[in-house]
């Protein structure tokens, strides 16, 4: 039985290390294989052919990065609504129930995100 666990310990070990050498190794040949002229120019910011006449590092607001962090969350959620769907059948009354809790949980945070005006673009 010792077995079986230790095995699966191995497993998870051999994917971390993949997980964190694969980048790292793609990184470096990356960095070995391309060429490295650093000029004037590649370091300007590039406007579209004109030449630029200020600054490209203005601050934002941040209800801006608010919106679309908002965005991001509610648009993964309904990713998890697809999974649901799909096994519906199988899942039985617990899973409705479970469902149904993080639907209003989502409504909660929105009816919250509204209330804050958050949602205002403007």
């Amino acid at each position: 039985m010792s077995n079986i666990y230790a095995n699966s310990y191995l497993i998870i070990f051999v994917f971390l290390c993949l997980g964190v050498l694969l980048p790292i190794g793609a990184l470096t040949a990356g960095r070995w294989l391309r060429p490295h002229v650093p000029s004037d120019a590649k370091a300007t910011t590039y406007e579209s052919g004109n030449i630029p006449f200020h600054d490209s590092r203005i601050q934002f607001q941040v209800r801006y990065y608010l919106f679309a962090l908002l965005f991001v969350i509610f648009d993964i959620e309904t990713v998890f609504l697809y999974p649901w769907a799909v096994v519906y059948d199988q899942l039985g009354l617990f899973a409705l129930v479970e469902m149904i809790i993080f639907i209003v949980l989502l409504a909660i945070g929105l009816i919250y995100a509204w209330k804050k005006k958050v949602l205002r673009w403007m």
